[in-house]
């Protein structure tokens, strides 16, 4: 049996510190040049250039305050702060690539979804069908108290929100425009065929949306669906929703556990559990042999911010963690934040992990949470290799402690190790995201996924809602 392939996405954040604290400050750092268009294209090309699949950017919607209750440490510290809009700066990726696909977070809870629905169309239409939405429901208080809300929206309600957000996006992405509703007959003076746009007439509990889509489909529709978060609500909505799905855990054990679950939920809702990619976290640091990539560690070391952490750990978590013994053991604490983020090492995680806050935040072999894999190129492949086998995972999200220098090093030292021992897909030109993640011919969602459900569904409609006066 041929080798699975595995998924290799760059992991980025439009900000200076992502997710290895305070290595902004390293001489050579290019991160300080996030605000720059340069800075991302030059990126794109490398990932493109060295085998990734694509590259995956995080948001956030708020400062991280929780750590001590002030922003102080994450503006000090650079603690995924500041931190511009990802959306943004896809097209002039796009512009510069041909095979790399772009995945980017949007949350359910501040947005709209017939205004999404046309932004990720129009980033479907501009990247020629290499876009993914990774779907989350926020988890900063800082981002409810400025965008409209006391406080967060309770953690179960956020999802249900979001099931009927995507249910709207779907019913405009598969069933408002036919096939073949785009004519651009120009001796009949007709773009669009009125008689195959369809209102929606979507009123649920939190949204209503009665008309049609705004923007003619792109050639994927739908984006390919990412989603993140193991919490049981986030399982469901997982299992039902997504494509890719990227799960927690510090351990094989702890992440064939959650895979596990996915997978058997999908099942009821009439999904082939194949249907789903699951890709874990992790930091690589690597150069020319095990010797020079713990050199680098070394001197990575020397930058790397505990504040940073302690500051990003709160905010995920929502809980203020200058108030609690480094070294103490971690125990599970019930928010309204990130439940499976906390849940992975703690309550699930297995009882030989014992994780302090100190060894967690501070780890001796890392640069973030938990250990990094660190080695030359033979080394860090075997490492993933036997990591992805043991947790049952289809590919990995790998941070870059040192953005581009660190992909650089991954592309030089890593991905041709893994092409010889045939897991890395090869780029063909003009294929989706979701055709090369899928190895699949059809662009669009599989017949099984909830959303094609929505194909033809309102094709007695007319192009536009009834007006009331």
């Amino acid at each position: 049996m041929a080798p699975r392939k595995l998924v290799l996405n760059a992991t980025e954040m439009h900000t200076a510190g992502h997710i290895a604290w305070g290595l902004w400050r390293l001489p050579d750092a290019d991160s300080v040049r996030y605000t720059q268009l340069s800075y991302w294209t030059e990126l794109a090309t490398l990932l493109e250039d060295g085998g990734f699949d694509a590259l995956f950017i995080a948001d956030a919607l708020g400062q991280l305050d929780s750590y001590t209750k002030s922003a102080d440490p994450a503006l000090a510290t650079a603690a995924q702060t500041p931190l511009d809009d990802p959306l943004l700066v896809i097209s002039g990726m796009a512009a510069v690539t041909s095979t790399l696909g772009f995945g980017v977070t949007v949350s359910t809870t501040y947005e709209q979804p017939y205004l999404l629905a046309r932004k990720f169309t129009t980033l479907d239409h501009l990247t020629g069908g290499r876009i993914g939405w990774n779907i989350v429901t926020s988890q900063l208080d800082s981002a409810a108290r400025n965008l409209g809300y006391d406080r967060q929206i309770p953690h179960d309600e956020r999802y249900e929100r979001a099931q009927e957000f995507v249910d709207v996006t779907y019913k405009l992405w598969e069933g408002s425009w036919e096939d073949g509703a785009v004519v651009a007959d120009r001796e009949r003076g007709i773009y669009a065929d009125p008689r195959k746009v369809h209102a929606i007439g979507h009123h649920g509990r939190y949204y209503s949306v009665p008309s049609a889509a705004l923007s003619e489909p792109s050639v994927q529709r739908t984006p390919v669906i990412y989603q993140a978060g193991t919490s049981p609500r986030g399982r469901e909505f997982a299992a039902r929703n997504a494509e890719v799905v990227f799960v927690a855990g510090h351990s094989p054990e702890v992440l064939r556990k959650n895979i596990g679950a996915i997978k058997s939920l999908a099942v009821k809702y009439g999904r082939s559990p194949d249907a789903i990619k699951f890709v874990a976290s992790t930091l690589v640091i690597t150069d020319s042999t095990d010797a020079a990539a713990a050199a680098k560690l070394r001197d990575y070391q020397r930058y790397y911010s505990v504040e940073g952490a302690l500051t990003h750990f709160s905010a995920v978590t929502g809980i203020d963690w200058s108030e609690f013994d480094l070294d103490a053991p971690l125990e599970y604490i019930e928010t309204e934040s990130n439940r499976s983020f906390l849940a992975a090492i703690t309550k699930d995680a297995p009882p030989e992990a014992k994780w302090t806050l100190r060894k967690f935040l501070a780890p001796e072999n890392g640069v973030s949470y938990g250990d990094s894999i660190v080695g030359g190129g033979k080394s860090v492949a075997d490492q993933l290799a036997s990591f992805a086998e043991a947790a049952d995972l289809d590919g990995f999200n790998l941070n870059g402690a040192n953005p581009h220098q660190s992909y650089r090093d991954l592309a030089d030292h890593v991905i041709p190790e893994l092409r010889s021992r045939g897991l890395v897909r090869e780029a063909v030109p003009g294929q989706t995201l979701r055709q090369r993640l899928f190895d699949t011919p059809d662009p669009r969602l599989p017949a099984d996924h909830p959303g094609s459900a929505y194909r033809g569904a309102f094709d007695d409609q007319p192009s536009s809602a009834p007006t009331l006066l």
